[in-house]
């Protein structure tokens, strides 16, 4: 017991669905021999109570079989079993008319009339309701039952049925076989359903590792490039100093502990995925990290009031643009700028370091071209997640231009603050 508990156990939800539906057609030969076959024996004598039994039974044999493979092509394991498929509508036909014929030109055939029509509907409904698992469209399986009781109607008068009785067969064969088309179709739908949704789970949940993934790469990225282009720059400036026997060496080097430490709380904290950046610090840090760089920098633009979420997409962009400063040009010269206006945030960096000026008094190479690379990629990640969009290019000969604009929610209103890291600076007019 405790096995057979612990093989349920096992299956996964659409596999218990489907067992379920299988086992299920494969009660309707049972239910089709209890129900049309055996009641034979009550009413028609031998030896034609046999001979229905015989039939009936081959023929829920045969649905049996045709129920199973089919099911298989439903669920996309095997082709569609097409001659086993004919084989059922022509054994349907002929054992319905067959049943007919013998049951009511038989011994005391005239005492088999209800008999004979009790098997006769239901050879033909539990045929048709199993070639309905082969077909998708609804519209054919309607026609199919429709055809199916015109044609037993049809069949029924030379076969010896009266008129009315014909009409009777006819209408019988249009319930239970609509009953049985509907449970077929129903049983797939189903079973397709719960398979569907269980696919959908599993690429839900691959997809929440994907975009961990991706969330943790793009972090990563943000938080490590800056600081490690700090690092270095600050390494060489101790370098310098303590080849001339500098005492500030020393000073940058603790600055450089500073940072590493630093940028391990930040790592962690982009593990854990509590990670977000504050505007108004990544702006102070920006000017601190471009002045000591040697490039000037100039911050201007209201900071308090912003929704969290704007702000952190904000600093995320403060924080990579300041990187591509110091990596990918040899800038002089670099204005932050934040502007609130009509319900719309811009910042704005703009630098002099773009390719081919050379003016600059930056560390970084020259030869790499500003705005390329993964990291402006994870900023429109990030700038979408609040509908914000992220323009970067060359604005003039030697200007590079980095432009992200975030809407405002309703009712939000920024208050006016001193620009990080100096005195009180007013907006700049648009």
């Amino acid at each position: 017991m405790g096995g057979r508990d612990g093989w349920w156990r096992g299956k996964s939800t659409p596999a218990k669905v489907e067992t379920y539906t299988r086992w299920s057609f494969h009660t309707f030969p049972f239910v089709e021999v209890a129900a049309f076959a055996l009641p034979a024996f009550g009413y028609v004598p031998a030896p034609v109570n046999w001979f229905l039994f015989l039939l009936v039974s081959a023929h829920a044999a045969l649905g049996a079989v045709t129920a199973s493979l089919t099911l298989d092509w439903t669920r996309g394991r095997r082709p569609l079993p097409v001659r086993l498929l004919w084989a059922l509508g022509t054994a349907t036909v002929v054992i319905a008319v067959v049943s007919l014929v013998v049951a009511l030109h038989g011994p005391r055939g005239a005492d088999n009339g209800a008999a004979a029509g009790t098997v006769f509907v239901g050879v033909l409904s539990f045929g048709i309701g199993t070639l309905a698992l082969a077909v998708r469209e609804t519209r054919r399986m309607v026609y199919g039952v429709l055809a199916a009781a015109l044609g037993a109607g049809a069949v029924a008068v030379p076969a010896g049925v009266p008129a009315p009785g014909a009409a009777v067969a006819a209408g019988a064969v249009v319930l239970a076989a609509g009953f049985f088309t509907f449970t077929s179709a129903f049983s797939v739908w189903m079973l397709n359903a719960v398979y569907e949704l269980d696919e959908a789970r599993e690429t839900r949940a691959r997809l929440a590792v994907a975009e961990e993934r991706l969330r943790f790469g793009r972090d990563l990225h943000d938080v490590m490039g800056r600081n490690l282009a700090v690092v270095a720059l600050k390494s060489e400036l101790a370098v310098q100093l303590a080849r001339r026997g500098r005492p500030e060496a020393v000073e940058q080097m603790i600055e450089v502990q500073r940072i590493a430490r630093e940028t391990q709380r930040e790592v962690r904290e982009v593990v854990r995925g509590y990670r977000e950046a504050d505007l108004r610090t990544e702006l102070a840090g920006a000017q601190g990290v471009l002045t000591a760089a040697g490039i000037d920098c100039e911050v201007s633009g209201p900071v308090t009031g912003l929704p969290a979420e704007i702000q952190s997409a904000l600093g995320w962009v403060v924080r990579e643009a300041t990187t591509n400063v110091l990596r990918h040009g040899d800038a002089g010269r670099c204005a932050v700028s934040l502007r609130v206006a009509e319900g719309r945030v811009t910042l704005t960096v703009e630098n002099d370091g773009a390719p081919g000026t050379g003016s600059g008094s930056g560390t970084g190479p020259a030869a790499a071209e500003p705005g390329r690379g993964s990291g402006l990629a994870g900023l429109r990640e990030r700038l979408r997640e609040v509908d914000g969009v992220l323009r970067a290019g060359p604005a003039g000969s030697d200007l590079f231009r980095l432009t992200a604009e975030v809407p405002l929610p309703p009712a939000s209103a920024p208050v006016p603050a001193p620009a990080p890291g100096g005195s009180p600076r007013p907006s700049p007019t648009p």
